[in-house]
């Protein structure tokens, strides 16, 4: 089977000039320079796109396949090219019954230049074919530009299309023009421009809430650096967080002799309201030897301490992906849920404006991911944005996902960040190893995003760093009126 290219190749047309003079004549369309003098950063983003969608032209006239009688007329051109003028003049009769059989344009040219010279000489037999092949070349040019004319009319509808959806996109997402290139590249997916009402909404609530903007902004692997201790080095302050015991312990754990009176065991309260025994119970209460509950549980407090100061010596490492683990429980509904949809809205900028990969999964009852900068990542955005945060809260499940994906080679950079209230169980023993082994080992980062104070302190001291953002109601007016005042 014979393509429309393979005949091009054949006739010396030149296929690069069409797609050329096709691609000037869409860009000189009268809407798309308007658009471009209003937006010139995505005039520049769709040049960088031009290279694609020649190969794509071209491409599909090479896949085009001949009508089967335009087919059987170059054959049978070929086959005349071969032939002598003796072997031509014995054969012109039927070759010209074999083009009328076959409808083409040049049955009636050929039969004309046969009747005017009877006899055939070398001279007629090079006109012949010469006038055939300005024919089969006429022919080809009109396949050529019909195909052409239904591309550049494809070309022209998803164009503007796509520049539409990006329009809408750029001032909410883009910030450079690398984050416009890889918006563009992400409108090729079959989105609707209406689908993307809850991209902007969440887009505006993040510019309502800067402060978790510029939470984000801190988050992600940033250029560290070694440090080596100075001998003779005059000593700096650092904060650091100790543990102490919980003012609000979380679970009773025995019995032990103590005078903490607000844990007494009920026997060594009535004993207070016996007389014969009332000194004996303040003997044993001054002594810290009445019965109480004994409560486990711990709590960190930041203190400052003095430590030898460190020589800094830069060692850049490479800005990973980010892996943004969501706690879509019933506890963060409402406001919090708001919150942590737009707080991964920002990692998806982030993530595209330094070129970078954007994980979001969800953990409750089960595990859902999401790549928001995938080629479909607009698509995966609109449906994270579209859950209802419901259920219980497995801590567990998310960090054993999270510790499976960055064992592989894409996500072996990877720092991790997990959006949670932490109002949840401990976690097992297991699991804290396998976390502390790639902290120390592998030198990911796990990061906390909390939202809100009552976290459990056994929970959150696994992670590197602690970012609060509280979502309490006075808290929230407190940040208002700041922003206002």
């Amino acid at each position: 089977m014979l393509t429309l290219s393979a005949l091009d190749t054949m006739l010396a047309i030149s296929e690069t000039g069409l797609v050329e003079e096709l691609i000037v004549t869409l860009l000189a369309a009268p809407q798309l320079i308007a658009f471009f003098e209003k937006y010139p950063r995505l005039k520049k983003t769709v040049n960088n796109d031009l290279p694609r969608w020649q190969d794509e032209l071209k491409s599909r006239l090479n896949s085009t396949l001949l009508p089967k009688h335009l087919e059987q007329e170059v054959m049978l051109f070929r086959a005349v090219q071969l032939q002598s003028t003796a072997q031509f003049s014995q054969q012109c009769s039927g070759l010209v019954s074999q083009l009328t059989e076959l409808n083409s344009s040049f049955a009636a040219q050929g039969l004309e230049l046969i009747a005017e010279a009877p006899p055939v000489t070398p001279a007629l037999h090079t006109l012949f074919l010469q006038r055939w092949r300005v024919s089969l070349i006429m022919r080809a040019t009109t396949l050529n530009n019909q195909l052409l004319a239904e591309e550049q009319e494809r070309l022209m509808a998803e164009l503007l299309k796509r520049l539409q959806l990006t329009r809408q996109l750029d001032p909410l997402l883009s910030d450079n023009d690398r984050t416009s290139g890889r918006l563009w590249d992400m409108s090729s997916s079959n989105l609707a421009t209406e689908n993307i009402s809850q991209l902007i909404q969440y887009s505006e609530f993040l510019n309502t809430q800067p402060e978790l903007m510029r939470l984000a902004e801190q988050l992600g692997r940033a250029n560290a650096a070694k440090s080596v201790p100075k001998n003779n080095a005059p000593p700096e302050m650092t904060r650091v967080m100790v543990r102490e015991p919980a003012t609000v312990p979380e679970q009773i754990e025995g019995l032990h002799q103590s005078d903490d009176i607000l844990r007494l065991l009920p026997p060594e309260l009535a004993a207070l309201g016996i007389s014969e025994l009332e000194y004996e119970f303040y003997r044993r209460l001054l002594d810290k030897q009445l019965m109480t509950y004994r409560l486990q549980g711990d709590a960190w407090r930041e203190k400052i301490v003095q430590r030898p100061s460190h020589q800094q010596e830069m060692d850049e490492q490479p800005k990973g992906p980010f892996i943004a683990c969501v706690d879509t429980s019933g506890s963060m509904g409402g406001f919090n849920e708001q919150c942590a949809k737009a707080f991964c809205l920002a990692l998806m900028r982030i993530a595209l404006r330094e070129d970078r990969r954007c994980y979001v999964m969800l953990f409750s009852s089960e595990i859902v991911s999401y790549e928001l900068t995938a080629k479909d990542g607009l698509q995966q955005a609109i449906r994270f944005l579209s859950q209802r945060f419901r259920g219980g809260t497995d801590l567990v499940r998310c960090f054993e996902e999270v510790v499976k994906h960055m064992q592989t080679a894409h996500w072996a950079d990877a720092d991790a960040v997990i959006i949670s209230d932490f109002i949840a169980q401990r976690l097992p023993e297991e699991v804290i190893n396998k976390v502390r082994l790639l902290q120390n080992q592998h030198h990911h980062r796990f990061h906390a995003v909390a939202m809100s104070p009552h976290g459990k302190p056994g929970i959150m001291r696994i992670f590197d760093h602690i970012w609060r953002f509280d979502t309490g109601p006075g808290t929230r007016l407190a940040r208002q009126f700041k922003r206002h005042f």
